[in-house]
């Protein structure tokens, strides 16, 4: 069995308190929130509540961002779904399906806050991370996207799938700091792409002209080099107006896509996926 940052037995131990579980409860309805809103919130002391965060964070099922002065926790299904997929899976679902109901309420939650956040743990380099997330070969592999860019700040960035080639001058790269830091705008809807993601995914023309409706958002990839080749990847997406289906959208998308990337640099291999998944995680990813 792969050697997780967080172990099993770390997740299963912070979901054993009711008070932890509480807290993801509170982040599963409001994810994004500072401790001062936690504590409010659990009416419970701040230090209580502080403790309960560094044994949800340790598990890796809450995960922090900073913007500003305030620090706000999110909940993250990265360990939820790794277990799921890595390890559940060799066994009768039935006798686990609580856990599959944990996994689908973390994955599927809606957040108040306009932003995604995922963290996930790879054994690999940030020099193979990076690699991964700019080379067209790497992205085709476990995204079924090609992305076509110098990967400089201001530089334009290419889309090829499903055979179309997607170009905007506002498809670009926003931040680029080799093997730390990668910020881009997100897709380009055009006609063409709605046209083939009705076909072959079966997106409804009303909710593919919606998402096209949508201001632009934008991903920013964080990556920190930790001990012993394992690296720590935090995507960010946001700029998404309230109620966003864009957001909705790849907030399924973004864990497949994660999970197949963490799998190939670690195994050299995907995760096993009919075409038909494989292109509505694509699609859903880039939705």
């Amino acid at each position: 069995m792969d050697a997780y940052r967080h172990e099993i037995d770390d997740v299963f131990r912070a979901l054993a308190d009711p008070g932890r579980r509480r807290l993801l409860d509170s982040l599963n309805a409001r994810s994004g929130q500072t401790l001062r809103e936690l504590c409010a919130e659990m009416d419970m002391a701040r230090q209580s509540v502080s403790k309960h965060l560094a044994v949800l964070e340790a598990a890796e099922l809450v995960t922090t961002v900073r913007r500003g002065r305030e620090k706000l926790h999110y909940l993250n299904p990265a360990p939820v779904n790794e277990i799921s997929e890595r390890w559940i899976g060799r066994y009768d679902r039935d006798r686990v399906r609580a856990l599959s109901d944990l996994k689908r309420a973390l994955e599927d939650h809606t957040m108040d806050k306009p932003s995604f956040v995922y963290t996930t743990y790879i054994r690999t380099t940030p020099e193979r991370l990076w690699q991964a997330l700019t080379a067209p070969a790497f992205t085709e592999r476990y995204w079924g996207v090609a992305l076509d860019s110098d990967w400089k700040a201001g530089s334009t960035i290419t889309v090829r799938q499903w055979g179309l080639t997607i170009a905007h001058p506002e498809q670009v790269v926003l931040e680029s700091e080799p093997y730390r830091r990668l910020a881009h705008t997100w897709h380009t809807f055009t006609p063409e792409w709605r046209q083939e993601a009705r076909n072959r995914v079966g997106f409804s023309e009303e909710f593919l002209e919606r998402i096209a409706a949508e201001p632009r958002s934008k991903v920013l990839f964080e990556i920190t080099d930790l001990e012993g080749e394992l690296v720590k990847l935090t995507v960010i997406h946001d700029d998404f107006e309230p109620g966003s289906e864009v957001l909705e959208t790849i907030s399924q998308g973004w864990p497949h896509i994660l999970s197949n990337l963490k799998t190939l640099l670690e195994t050299g291999k995907t995760l096993t996926a009919s075409v038909s998944e494989a292109d509505d995680a694509a699609a859903a990813a880039r939705s």
